[in-house]
């Protein structure tokens, strides 16, 4: 099976003009050339699985196009999506930002979604995808190292109750460098399917491993590799593996 991860930053692109006239104003504008762009990257990977960070579901910013419909009518894939910041918050009330979502696109074999939800932090979406022999958790991680550390002990109770392998994919923010997730990753017997410790931040000159792929013990990666995208400030996660036969 084929798993990509991408950060798309809602398709609003990258580049000096993103931060012009005022840094961080290209999340106002759309960009009309990104969208088509990652959709055919995405198409051209033909993985089973898509999960989507930063996804916007229609705000005008979008021109009210769902960008996870939009991707997974073109590669044939069902989708699933969600408001990334939990029922209770404020976000959902404010104009673009009630939109900006997480998404899982996937090959018509999904047995069942869930939504969770972090305790701490503003982005408290966790998505959980079933298929026949796999689950995978979608996250995108707090900026706040304290939140952080609350949200992986949040994942550590929901991987614990699994009773598949599984996959917790996603934007980790570890701005502190992978060790972050070392107490994680011994906790739940969790390994990286990235062993070189690749970078994949910022896009057009990765410095920072803040994108993971980890996957438990009876899942076998059989391929791994970050390409060289520039569609996003972040580049996208491409994992082939297998599901280990029990013994």
């Amino acid at each position: 099976m084929r798993l990509v991860v991408y950060n798309i930053r809602y398709a609003t692109g990258t580049g000096v003009s993103f931060h012009l006239p005022v840094p961080g104003a290209g999340y106002l504008r759309n960009n009309r050339r990104v969208l088509p762009q990652i959709t055919q990257f995405l198409k051209e990977q033909n993985a089973d699985v898509i999960g989507l960070i930063e996804v916007d579901t229609g705000s005008v910013r979008s021109r009210l196009i769902n960008q996870a419909e939009h991707i997974a009518v073109a590669l044939g894939h069902y989708s699933v999506y969600e408001c990334k910041y939990g029922t209770g918050s404020i976000n959902n009330y404010l104009p673009i930002v009630r939109k900006q979502s997480n998404a899982f696109l996937a090959a018509p074999r999904v047995v069942g979604e869930r939504f969770h939800y972090f305790d701490a932090g503003i982005k408290r979406l966790i998505i959980e995808l079933e298929l026949d022999d796999v689950c995978i958790f979608l996250v995108h991680l707090s900026l706040r190292y304290r939140h952080r550390q609350y949200q992986l002990r949040h994942l550590h109770q929901l991987v614990s109750t699994a009773n598949k392998p599984v996959i917790v994919a996603g934007d980790f923010n570890t701005l502190w460098g992978s060790h972050e997730l070392y107490l994680f990753q011994q906790a739940t017997g969790l390994r990286s399917a990235n062993v070189a410790g690749l970078p994949s931040f910022p896009a057009h000159r990765p410095r920072a491993e803040l994108d993971f792929v980890l996957v438990t013990s009876d899942i076998e990666v059989t391929g791994f590799d970050i390409p060289d995208v520039r569609m996003s400030d972040h580049r996208p996660l491409v994992c082939d593996f297998t599901i280990k036969p029990k013994e």
